[in-house]
């Protein structure tokens, strides 16, 4: 049995030999899901933070993972005993759990993707209200299309993109405690064709990150808009006016008000913002 010295994580000592040990093991978890590794070279990231996280929901079972891992603590021990290194066993087919449209129509409700500000974390939550607000106050429309998503709903999302594509073979997808799903319809063709179905259902075409702030309740996406000139108060009162591009998704005068705010755009994603731009 191993051992790491200080905490690793979100807020923790960090030590180098901790954090190399820590991202080693987190990567025999990432191999079991078929996931990219993580660069172990013993220097704490976002990446490994987010992995943490995912860890501590997935396999420790914890609704509220802080990213931090303590010495003797429940993250520490799963991670030192192994657990989520071996891929799960693919449960027998039916009729009943073939992956597909006919599957998710019946299971949606289960997994739910809420579009409620209400349903993000502190401070997260009242930030987001705080800049929507200024927002539709100076005369901007603001459509919010996702806030809180379930993680199961997140795993689906991301391994239908990949079974459709023949990224992955659908007897090594993951299973999920909980979830009755068989991605294996017992000839590719088919598998690849029920996969595709949840995908169009999902209005997706890339897997989903499995470490997507939306998990956690702290990323938003939202569709700004507006006409004219946008005279917007930042977080310390003061009016900008902000004109073209007249889209949240472009317009990096409104990211900038938007950060006041501490709502950070993720350039690369256009309708998302997050607490730290991921």
């Amino acid at each position: 049995m191993a051992a790491i010295s200080g905490s690793v994580g979100s807020g923790g000592v960090n030590n180098q030999a901790d954090v190399l040990l820590v991202e080693q093991l987190l990567n025999k978890y990432l191999a079991a899901q078929g996931e990219p590794l993580l660069a172990a070279d013993g220097v704490i990231s976002i990446d490994t933070i987010l992995t943490i996280q995912a860890y501590q929901h997935q396999i420790v079972g914890l609704s509220s993972p802080d990213g931090k891992i303590d010495p003797g603590g429940r993250t520490w021990k799963a991670l030192d005993a192994g657990a989520g290194f071996t891929p799960a066993p693919t449960p027998a087919p039916g009729a009943s759990n073939l992956s597909g449209a006919a599957w998710w129509h019946a299971n949606e409700g289960k997994y739910p993707t809420s579009h409620s500000v209400d349903d993000l974390v502190k401070p997260f939550r009242d930030n987001a209200a705080a800049f929507i607000k200024a927002l539709k106050d100076a005369g901007a429309s603001v459509s919010i299309g996702a806030t809180y998503r379930h993680p199961t709903r997140a795993h689906l999302m991301h391994y239908c993109v990949r079974v459709a594509n023949g990224d992955i073979a659908p007897n090594k997808v993951p299973a999920v405690a909980g979830c009755d799903i068989q991605w294996d319809h017992g000839n590719l063709a088919a598998s690849k064709q029920g996969a595709q179905e949840m995908a169009t259902l999902f209005d997706i075409a890339f897997p989903a990150s499995l470490t997507s702030l939306h998990i956690f309740g702290r990323a938003i996406d939202m569709t700004i808009g507006w006409n004219g000139t946008l005279a917007i108060k930042d977080a310390a009162g003061k009016t900008q006016n902000i004109g073209a591009p007249r889209s949240g998704n472009t317009n990096t005068a409104l990211h900038k008000v938007g950060a006041s705010y501490k709502v950070i755009k993720l350039a690369s994603d256009p309708p998302h913002w997050s607490d730290n731009g991921h």
